[in-house]
This record gives structure tokens, sequence and C-alpha cells, in this order.
């Protein structure tokens, strides 16, 4: 696949079909995700893979109740090893230990794509809920759980903002009528047919 199609076409998806995806396909996708950018090349993350019914809800109720969360085959917590580089960056690290996180999700939700499984990133939950469900220690940080799963719904790609209304050059407020936009590209190719 394409990746502009790739990126396009994942949408966060809530509605998971009752297939179970093998393993070896989540192995794949961490695999790749694992590529994603780091400060210092740190790799601050850790992942657990979470099949078990019981350890979905419980989780799920963790999540504010989020019942749709139970239906997916497979939960992906993202754990944020950051010690590493809080003690490379000093009072920066956290955000960036945070922000590695975050390029890795990304990462992992477009690799699940790739492979014909949606995902939806979650992003509110109890922390204590999580590290006691889960085990995870306690210097270890719950930044994320992906839901992961064959999708059950079809979505179409939202609307975004137009670059041009929030984008600035060299300083802030400074625009540019040079700047395209998707919108006027999309304006073109309709006028051509």
């Amino acid at each position: 696949m394409q990746f502009k199609n790739v990126f396009l076409g994942r949408r966060s998806i809530r509605r998971y079909q009752d297939k179970e995806v093998p393993l070896s396909v989540i192995a794949e996708v961490l695999d790749l995700a694992g590529y994603a950018p780091s400060s210092g090349n740190l790799q601050n993350w850790k992942f657990i893979i979470v099949t078990d019914k019981e350890k979905k809800q419980e989780l799920a109720d963790a999540c504010l109740q989020q019942s749709w969360m139970s239906e997916a085959p497979v939960h992906i917590v993202i754990c944020n090893d950051h010690e590493d580089v809080k003690t490379h960056y000093g009072k920066l690290g956290r955000m960036y230990s945070i922000q590695n996180c975050a390029n890795v999700a990304m990462g992992i939700m477009l690799a699940a794509y790739d492979q014909g499984l949606g995902s939806c990133w979650v992003g509110s939950f109890d922390n204590e809920a999580v590290q006691r469900i889960l085990s995870i220690p306690e210097e270890m940080d719950p930044e994320i759980i992906l839901t992961i799963g064959y999708s059950e719904e079809t979505k179409t790609p939202s609307l975004r903002e137009d670059p041009r209304d929030i984008t600035y050059f060299n300083k802030w407020g400074e625009k540019t009528s040079f700047f395209p936009s998707h919108l006027e590209q999309l304006k073109k190719k309709i006028k051509r047919k």
C-alpha cells in the first residue's frame, strides 16, 4: 500500500470483528513501528500485548468505562521507561520520553492499517489502575493504550484544517498566498474532468 493511502486511510476504529489477530501479525507491526524516531535513539517504549478477555474488560473500565474497548481482540499498552531519557536530557527528558511514545504509537497504528487492521488511540485512563491490572512497575508509566483488530466499520477521512489557515512563515501570523492546500488541488482535479 502506498504511504499516502495508509496515512489517509487510518481511522479511529471502535467496532471490531470477533476475529483473532495472529500474534505473528502483531509482532510484525511492533517490529516495523520500532523504527519510529526517538530522542537520542533511546527507544524508551515497552509494550504489553493484552488478549485476555478479563484483563481487556478491566482496562476498558480503567479507561473511564469505555466498554467498546473490550470488543477489540488486542490491546497494546505502551509504557514509558523514562529514566534513561531523563538522565540523558535532564529536565526536558520527561517531555521527550512522552513524545517518543507518541511517535511509536502512530507507527503502530499505521503499520496495523497496512496489515489490514483497525486501531484506536486511548489516552484517557486511570494510570494507577492500569499499572495494577498489568503489574506494571511503579517507575514505568503507561502512556497510551491502542486497541487493535479487524474493523467492523468503514470510515471515510474526516475533514482537516486548510494548511493555509494554520501555517505561518518565519514568524507567528505571517502567511503567504503561495502555499497550496489539498482543497485547491482537489478543486483543480475536479475542473479538469
